[in-house]
């Protein structure tokens, strides 16, 4: 059974809503402070305030670029990570431009990650594949392509657009093709400790979820009741 502390650091907690208020962010780190999650999500709008509120602290600054869609070019994209990097963000979650593989243009959708971790200097970068819209095959070469292209992590989903979120299988699939490599992170949908626990059994290594407090308290439940 997985414990509470090795769930808390597999949590984005995350607020990436645009009608998000300074209010709602200062929620979202006072929580990722308190059961100390991997990192707050939230916007290029909110890194500055998101990195004030956690900066003494171990809770990484996540934030989202060429959310929530993908169709920023690669230079358009490169700065929105160099200035959210100067503002303190430390992980991005960038949208790959899926409209170039789908149309099979590797070579934009390798630009268009590789100057994105190029602009993040080192810091971790998770590309968004939104596999809702793509086929077997495309979910497989945009993993591999994430791959060749340096980034840390893929990832499943936005969330946003009313489509699906992130399924066991698509999960199953990303992990089988990047192996040990990369890490996995299941994002889009997961509200629950049951669907959290499918995820990370099938692969997963991180989750992304504005439901984080939730889930962390039926797990404490859990844990209370087989210590008991």
């Amino acid at each position: 059974m997985i414990s509470v502390e090795e769930l808390a650091q597999m949590i984005d907690h995350t607020n990436v809503k645009g009608n998000a208020t300074e209010e709602d962010i200062k929620k979202l780190c006072s929580e990722a402070l308190e059961y100390n999650f991997a990192s707050a999500c939230v916007t290029p709008t909110n890194v500055v305030l998101t990195h004030k509120l956690l900066r003494n602290s171990d809770v990484n600054v996540c934030v989202v670029v060429g959310f929530p869609l993908g169709v920023q070019t690669p230079k358009t994209k490169a700065f929105e990570v160099m200035e959210a990097v100067s503002k303190g963000a430390s992980e991005i979650d960038m949208v790959m431009n899926i409209g170039g593989l789908k149309s099979g243009r590797e070579e934009l959708v390798r630009s268009d990650i590789q100057d994105v971790v190029e602009a993040a200097s080192g810091r971790t970068v998770k590309v968004i594949l939104e596999t809702a819209l793509l086929t077997y095959e495309e979910k497989v070469k945009a993993c591999l392509i994430a791959e060749k292209s340096g980034a840390d992590f893929v990832k499943t989903s936005t969330g946003f657009g009313g489509l699906s979120g992130a399924t066991v299988e698509d999960v199953t699939l990303m992990r089988k093709t990047v192996g040990s490599k990369m890490g996995v992170k299941a994002a889009g949908g997961i509200r629950d400790m049951e669907t959290t626990l499918a995820m990370i059994n099938a692969g997963a290594n991180r989750i992304g979820t504005s439901t984080g407090v939730q889930i962390m308290k039926e797990q404490e439940i859990e844990e209370y009741i087989l210590r008991s």
